[in-house]
């Protein structure tokens, strides 16, 4: 009796027109800018200690969407 034969992994891309999730998730977010500009430095220098102040302003950024969402949720719950 031998083994099963393991089945490649579906590695088939889906079109160019659908973002990624995370992608689609930080641009709710409004911070989309921030986070490219991270990525295209991380892309260049390929050491995130270069990139802190592009850090900084992507991490300030969704900590401002944190707590305007949290102030949006507690208005909402006490609209219930």
């Amino acid at each position: 009796m031998s083994a099963p034969v393991p089945q490649p992994h579906n590695r088939t891309r889906k079109p160019d027109d659908e973002d990624d999730p995370v992608d689609q998730m930080i641009g709710r977010t409004g911070c989309a800018a921030a986070h490219l500009a991270l990525q295209e430095c991380m892309a260049e220098h390929q050491d995130w200690r270069r990139c802190q102040a592009h850090v900084q302003r992507f991490k300030e950024c969704m900590q401002d969407y944190q707590k305007h969402r949290a102030e949006e949720l507690k208005k909402q719950i006490k609209a219930s």
